[in-house]
């Protein structure tokens, strides 16, 4: 039977969204979307803070932004909205160093979370996650060329950190082999990569992207930039180069309209063969995400098809939605 898992970018529970939440429900952060993405066979997401009310601020670089939630509030919530399993390689698992990320990593194998890039150490940061979903049985590998101080050392705690090029690739081809070994019918990677607030793919993240697809990844999972971006289709799978954002309290910049992406929702045949990716429009509003309708909804639309023009996606709309076939 087909499965159908759900993708998102950012979430960023922290800061102001933290703020909000100990005032309201424990699901209020999900909006409308609540009860839909219930209803997905697996959601899948990129937790972008640590989860603890402990450590101090990083203050061995500069960093601008700490992000943290209380686990308190955010656990469960995480839990109301059915995620199956979070990627943690990003720029802002140790905001609240090295206690903060331990926290994390405790809270979500506490509640049943699956997650991968970070850990208490390199071999477990690189250590790949599975998830069964269904019959099917989904391998996520995660990475990131953001904040090498964050990096995981051989015995301190951090984050998976890899060049995405040819000097990272040992590095990465490992990662990749330990994932095989679960012999996954579905293999992700998921990629904190670039910069923030760029609406392209860069040229060597295109080069890096079907290199993965060419060493046996299925689905490339990318965010970091505050923007969604062109979707890929190719015979040997599929590039989500960036999911934008999902839920934070972010600025908005008026023109990438960082507080508007989607949900990204990938059908799977039993055979592990992806079949369609349906895109459901979402805008972030009050720090909480709702399903966009309307001339959002449509702009949303419309942006996605001018950025992925020429990369072999071609869309068509059901309601609200777009839809591809993979």
């Amino acid at each position: 039977m087909p499965q159908t898992v759900g993708f998102t970018g950012d979430v960023m529970l922290g800061r102001t969204v933290d703020e909000r939440q100990r005032r309201r429900s424990v699901d209020a952060v999900w909006g409308d979307l609540l009860e839909h993405l219930r209803g997905l066979d697996a959601l899948f997401v990129n937790l972008e803070c640590c989860l603890s009310q402990r450590g101090q601020r990083w203050e061995r670089t500069h960093r601008p932004f700490h992000f943290r939630a209380d686990l308190e509030w955010a656990v469960p919530a995480l839990e109301r909205a059915g995620v199956d399993w979070a990627t943690l390689a990003n720029n802002h698992l140790l905001d609240f160093e090295e206690v903060a990320l331990v926290d994390t990593l405790d809270a979500l194998d506490g509640a049943g979370i699956a997650r991968s890039g970070a850990g208490r150490d390199e071999r477990e940061a690189l250590a790949p996650a599975t998830v069964a979903v269904g019959d099917l049985t989904v391998a996520f590998v995660s990475l990131t060329d953001n904040t090498p101080e964050f990096a995981a050392g051989p015995d301190s705690p951090g984050v998976a950190r890899a060049e995405l090029g040819p000097e990272g690739r040992d590095l990465i081809e490992r990662s990749l082999a330990r994932a095989r070994e679960r012999d996954p019918d579905l293999l992700v990677a998921s990629l904190h990569w670039g910069p923030n607030m760029v609406a392209e793919p860069f040229d060597e993240h295109e080069r890096f992207g079907r290199w993965l697809l060419e060493r046996g990844v299925d689905l490339v999972h990318g965010h970091s930039a505050h923007a969604f971006k062109t979707v890929e289709s190719r015979p040997e799978g599929a590039i989500l180069y960036d999911c934008g954002d999902f839920v934070d309290d972010y600025r908005v910049d008026p023109d990438l309209r960082n507080d508007r992406s989607f949900l990204f929702e990938v059908t799977v045949g039993e055979d592990g063969e992806l079949r369609e990716l349906r895109l459901v429009p979402v805008e972030i509003s009050d720090c909480a995400v709702h399903r966009a309708t309307g001339a959002v909804a449509e702009w949303c639309r419309e942006t996605m098809r001018e950025r992925s023009a020429g990369y072999g996606a071609t869309f068509e709309r059901d309601g609200e939605a777009l839809v591809t076939a993979l």
